[in-house]
C-alpha cells in the first residue's frame, strides 16, 4: 500500500542522476546519490526496529539533514510519517498520540534546545509503541493544523497528491531549474519548505542551499557565498534581511518566493528596493499543497493565479478548492469544510479579469504567527481547562491577547501563562494576559471580541 512515496521517491532522485548538488549547509555540499546512500542506511535501520509497510511514525526532528534522510527512509519503507513541529510542548505531542496512535516515534535529542536555523544532524530516538495502530489508508504524510473544535486536525496527504504537487511546481514559471541553488529558508517541517524546497529540488535537478544561523548578516553571507538564484522563506526572513546594513553582490539571484502568510506590502516594497527583485508569493493550505503562485512578484496585491492543474471557485466571498480525490480530514478532525470534491479554505478573496487570486483576509478564527497558525479557540480552550477560570476572550491585535474572568481569588496572568506554557507551543502562547472581573458582553448575552472595547475594560491602575 505504500509503495507509492517509494515509487515517488525513486522518480525524484532519478530524475537527474548522478553527483549533482543536492542539500548545501555552510561549506558542506552533498550531492543526491550521497542523500540517497544515507536515506537506505537509515532505512535498514528503521527496519531493524520492525518499521514497514503501513507503520505508522511520528517524527519530532527540526529542520537538518537528519530529517530529510529520516522522512525519506520511512517513506521508502512505505511508512506513514506524522510530521510535527519539534516546538510543540510535550502535552501536544501527548495528545497527538493519544488521537492517532502512532506504532513509533522518532524524536532529535539536543539537550532540549534545538537551534533556528538547518543543522547538518541530530541524535535520534527511536520509540516504539505497543498500543499504535497501522495506517488505515493510502495517506503517507500527515500533519496537523489547529482545530475549531480545541483539536487539532488531522490533515492526509497521498503519494498521488504530493507527486501532483511536485509538479505543479514544476510548471509554475520561474520556479528554480536544474543546476540552479535556491536559499531555503522556510521550515523543511512544514508544506512549503518539503515540498517547494525538497521535493521540487529533486525533481529540477536544482540544490537546497540553508544558512547555518538565522540572522540578516548570516543569512546574506550565505547567499553570497553560494551565489544563490532564488530565495524561499516567509515574511519574518524577508522582513529580517530588509534589515541589514549592507547588501552584497547577488549576481544570480533572480527570484524570490514568501510562503506561509501573506506578505505584508511595504516588506515586499522594502525588499524590492534593496535587492532589485520583486518578492513572489506561493499560497496555499495544508490540506491542499500550493493554491496559487507569482514567483516574479509583479501580480501584488495578488497571491498569483492558480497553480497548473489546481481547480478553484469563490463562492459568497470565500475561496473553495476542488479535491475531487477526497477528504483529506482523518481521525474524526473537522470535516465541515470538505464537501462534494470542494475545500472550504476560510480565505476571503477574489479574481481579477486574469484570473489572479486577491486575499481579502479569514473568516475564521485563525490566525498567523511568525509563518506558523494558530487558532485563537485552541488557545482559549486551553485557558478554559483550568479550573478557576470562568471565561476567556483572546484575540489578535498584532500578538495574541488573552483576556480572562476567574473565581474569586483566582490565579494572576502570570500564572495564567505559565498555565499555557504547559500545554501549549510557545508561539501560540498569549503576549499578554488581562485579568478581568468580568468580560464585556452585548445586550444579548454574547461576549464581545472586538479588541478596542477588550482593552477598554481594563481597570486603570489605583
Amino acid at each position: 500500500m505504500g509503495g507509492g512515496m517509494r515509487v515517488l521517491l525513486d522518480e525524484l532522485f532519478e530524475a537527474h542522476p548522478g553527483e549533482r548538488p543536492y542539500l548545501v549547509h555552510d561549506e558542506r555540499v552533498v550531492d543526491r546519490q550521497e542523500v540517497r546512500t544515507s536515506v537506505a542506511a537509515e532505512a535498514k535501520v528503521f527496519s531493524g526496529f520492525g518499521i514497514g509497510d503501513g507503520s505508522t511514525v511520528l517524527v519530532q526532528v527540526p529542520s537538518s539533514r537528519t530529517q530529510v534522510e529520516v522522512v525519506f527512509a520511512l517513506w521508502s519503507l512505505g511508512a506513514q510519517v506524522m510530521l510535527v513541529d519539534h516546538r510543540l510542548a510535550p502535552a501536544e505531542v501527548d495528545a497527538l498520540r493519544t488521537l492517532c496512535r502512532p506504532e513509533f516515534t522518532v524524536r532529535a535529542t539536543a539537550g532540549g534546545r534545538f537551534a533556528m536555523a538547518f543543522q547538518p544532524t541530530y541524535e535520534l530516538v527511536t520509540k516504539h509503541h505497543r498500543d499504535g495502530e497501522k495506517a488505515a489508508t493510502e495517506h503517507r504524510l500527515i500533519q496537523f493544523s489547529s482545530g475549531s473544535t480545541g483539536l487539532p486536525k488531522v490533515i492526509g496527504r497521498t503519494p498521488a497528491s504530493l507527486a501532483a504537487e511536485v509538479e505543479r511546481f514544476t510548471l509554475v514559471e520561474g520556479m528554480p531549474k536544474a543546476g540552479e541553488r535556491v536559499l531555503l529558508l522556510s521550515s523543511t517541517a512544514h508544506s512549503f519548505g518539503l515540498v517547494a524546497g525538497l521535493l521540487h529540488s529533486l525533481a529540477a535537478g536544482a540544490a537546497a542551499v540553508f544558512t547555518p544561523r538565522l540572522s540578516a548578516k548570516d543569512v546574506l553571507a550565505t547567499a553570497e557565498r553560494h551565489d544563490v538564484h532564488a530565495i524561499f522563506g516567509t515574511p519574518f526572513h524577508y522582513e529580517l534581511l530588509t534589515t541589514a546594513k549592507t547588501v552584497p553582490v547577488l549576481p544570480s539571484l533572480r527570484a524570490a518566493v514568501s510562503g506561509g502568510e501573506l506578505m505584508p506590502t511595504g516588506v515586499a516594497e522594502a525588499f524590492r528596493e534593496r535587492f532589485g527583485v520583486g518578492l513572489g508569493e506561493s499560497y496555499g493550505t495544508t490540506e491542499t499543497g500550493v493554491i496559487a503562485m507569482d514567483v516574479s512578484g509583479d501580480l501584488r496585491p495578488s497571491v498569483g493565479r492558480a497553480a497548473p492543474g489546481v481547480v478553484l471557485r469563490v463562492e459568497q466571498g470565500e475561496l473553495e478548492v476542488e479535491l475531487p480525490e477526497g477528504s483529506p480530514y482523518l481521525r474524526g478532525s473537522d470535516v465541515d469544510r470538505y464537501a462534494d470534491g470542494w475545500l472550504r479554505t476560510h480565505d476571503r478573496a477574489s479574481q481579477d479579469a486574469g484570473g489572479a487570486v486577491r486575499l481579502h483576509g479569514r473568516s475564521d478564527s485563525l490566525v498567523v504567527i511568525g509563518g506558523l497558525k494558530v487558532d485563537l479557540l485552541e488557545v482559549e480552550s486551553v485557558l478554559r481547562q483550568h479550573p478557576r477560570v470562568t471565561d476567556v476572550v483572546v484575540v489578535h491585535a498584532g500578538s495574541i491577547e488573552a483576556y480572562v474572568s476567574v473565581d474569586e481569588d483566582g490565579p494572576g496572568a502570570g500564572e495564567l501563562v505559565g498555565w499555557c506554557r504547559e500545554r501549549l507551543a510557545a508561539y501560540k502562547v498569549p503576549k499578554l494576559v488581562r485579568v478581568l472581573p468580568a468580560l464585556p458582553r452585548t445586550p444579548n448575552g454574547k461576549l464581545i471580541r472586538r479588541t478596542q472595547t477588550l482593552r477598554g475594560a481594563v481597570p486603570e491602575p489605583s
